[in-house]
């Protein structure tokens, strides 16, 4: 594809700055951008290399300072570079309508129109398929499960019995949604397995990152809300409510019976303990350890967990401390010297 700068501008309804002119033939990163594609600069730590890219336009916010290259002015500088990529490359996600010859298909399974179901998949009794569900090779699909329309399923995807995914999800590969609960009841020495009997449901515009697992309910719900994002190797409990438009990256952990709100960010490794509230709008930082209820539209981070401005004072104290302790020894070995000097001082004039 090949397109002049002011087109493009148009298509993704920013303003032109420079020649117009230019041709655009692709897209890519400041770095390794070349002649003819367009990029984009949002993070300043990356405004060094707005001198040196080799890319023949950029798109820029329209607060930020003027470059020598042609730009596209606009709001959102990273959705219009989003917006160009899906424009220049392409949907990925294409597959073949179909079922192939090796996929196991159960009985009283309803399949909607366009749907893809590809090698070695297996559907078990009573499922259903909305419209351009697209099922990738071995992908595993339980009974009873419900799948909603535009879902894309990438290979080697685990979904247990009862589980309902919405419309427009996205599971990459890896993902196991429905596992059992971790819940035991200790008998004398032994650990009695506690029955899973729930479900797992994720709402609309979701997306699940690679080796995702999402716990069933033991009785109830796990529930994922509406246009959530998760990133690659989290860990989900039984019975965690998660709210609309929440944010959780690589690597968390959360306990059973927590919940969070909508609009929630859970940066990477941060740990949560079970049955708590994580308030909406929350921001949690990287390998925090939440050990209690966090308030709507709070910034907590560190361990245990604590309001951010706070946690990083305590983290700058602790880079101190070694020196503070050579000091502490220092002043008690003077304290220690001046009371001996009293000591015999006062000896001197018992005598």
């Amino acid at each position: 594809m090949r397109m002049r700068l002011d087109e493009l501008a148009e298509i993704l309804d920013g303003v032109v700055v420079g020649d117009g002119s230019v041709e655009i033939t692709g897209v890519a990163g400041i770095r390794e951008a070349q002649e003819g594609d367009i990029t984009f600069l949002v993070n300043p730590k990356y405004e060094s290399y707005a001198a040196t890219t080799k890319a023949s336009a950029v798109i820029l916010a329209n607060d930020h300072k003027r470059i020598s290259k042609p730009i596209i002015q606009i709001d959102n500088p990273y959705l219009a570079f989003l917006k160009a990529v899906r424009l220049f490359k392409g949907d990925t996600q294409k597959v073949e309508v179909g079922t192939h010859p090796s996929a196991v298909i159960g009985k009283n399974v309803k399949v909607g129109r366009d749907v893809s179901i590809g090698p070695l998949v297996v559907i078990e009794d009573d499922v259903v398929l909305g419209d351009n569900v697209a099922l990738m090779a071995s992908c595993f699909v339980g009974p009873r499960c419900r799948i909603g329309k535009g879902t894309f399923v990438y290979p080697n995807v685990t979904l247990r019995e009862d589980v309902v995914i919405g419309e427009r999800v996205i599971i990459h590969s890896g993902a196991i949604i429905g596992s059992d609960g971790f819940g035991f009841a200790k008998d004398g020495e032994v650990y009695r397995k506690i029955p899973q009997v729930g479900n797992v449901e994720v709402g609309d515009d979701v997306e699940i990152g690679a080796n995702v697992t999402i716990d069933r309910a033991t009785t109830g719900t796990t529930l994922i809300g509406r246009g959530t994002k998760i990133d690659n190797l989290v860990q989900i409990g039984h019975n965690v409510v998660v709210g609309e438009n929440s944010i959780i990256v690589a690597q968390v952990g959360i306990s059973g019976s927590t919940e969070i709100g909508k609009g929630v960010t859970l940066a990477g490794q941060v740990g949560i303990v079970g049955h708590i509230k994580i308030g909406d709008y929350a921001m949690v930082g990287s390998q925090a350890g939440v050990t209690k209820s966090v308030p709507s539209r709070t910034r907590v981070s560190g361990y245990p967990a604590a309001p951010h401005e706070v946690s990083k004072r305590l983290h700058a104290s602790l880079k101190r401390l070694p020196q503070l302790l050579k000091q502490f020894k220092e002043l008690d070995k003077r304290v220690q010297g001046l009371e001996r000097e009293k000591e015999d001082a006062e000896a001197s004039k018992d005598d």
